[in-house]
Formats: C-alpha cells, structure tokens, sequence
C-alpha cells in the first residue's frame, strides 16, 4: 500500500504539522503543492490536506487537485483551520467525486490562525494543533488504511 499525501500549509505550517506526524509513524510520501507534484498513479492512498481560506481548502490546492489526482483512487482529507467544520472540505470531496474516488474521510482541527482580525489579538488557537490532535490524527489515518 503506497501513500502520497499532498499539501499546501502557508500560514503557520499547523496542516504540515499533522502530515509530519504521519510521515514520522508510517510509510507516506508527502508533496508541497507549490513544488512539481510527481504523477500519483502509482499510490493506493491519496491525502489532500490544507489550510483554510473563506471556509474551504486553499484555491491554490483545489486547482491543482482537480489536474493532478487520478480516477478511481482513495482519497482522504486532513485541514486545519481558526475554527474548523466538515463543511470546510466539501469542495476537494466533488473534485474528488467528479474522478470517481472513493472517499474515506476527513481528519481535521484547530489552528493557530493570525488571519484578519485574529492578527490584532496575537491570533486564536495558539497552541494548536495540539499534541492531542497529532495523536488523534495518526489513528485517523491507521484506522481508514486499515478499512
């Protein structure tokens, strides 16, 4: 079972936080979207992971996502976010509809987020992702490899 899992983390690296964790604990490839992103064909298990921005995956990600993920593949989601919904990965979930994947769930929690107002206030969720939450999202990914 191969593992690819891509990412865009540009504010304060709480997604690449999470992605990190996996990649320590298991045998996951990971790929900064704004790098060359190497054809995915060869990977069972596709993650899209990422920030949020107006309430859904980075723009940047979601576009490239829509070129770059194969048909008929698992597709998992991991986001963080100032204050973070299920909601919030609707868009990468069609993306990966319209290609006929499978999706298998999404993992996500707080942030620490410095975005608009948050900024003056020295920002919300400052200890976030938490080790709680690294914990919780290496289960999540043990337990939906596992499925």
């Amino acid at each position: 079972m191969k593992t690819a899992i891509v990412y865009e983390s540009t504010h304060h690296g709480n997604t690449k936080k999470l992605c990190d964790a996996i990649a320590q604990k298991f045998d996951v490839q990971l790929f900064d979207i704004n790098d060359n992103v190497p054809s995915l064909d060869e990977y069972d298990f596709i993650g899209i992971a990422s920030g949020i921005s107006f309430g859904k995956f980075y723009k940047n990600i979601l576009e490239k996502t829509s070129e770059f993920l194969p048909e008929n593949k698992k597709v998992f989601f991991i986001f963080t976010a100032g204050s973070p919904r299920e909601s919030h990965a609707d868009a990468v979930k069609k993306i990966a509809e319209l290609k006929n994947c499978k999706c298998l769930g999404s993992y996500f929690c707080k942030g620490f987020d410095t975005y608009g107002p948050f900024k003056i206030m020295g920002g919300i969720n400052k200890n976030c992702p938490t080790e709680d939450d690294l914990k919780k999202v290496l289960e999540f990914y043990e337990k939906i490899t596992q499925a």
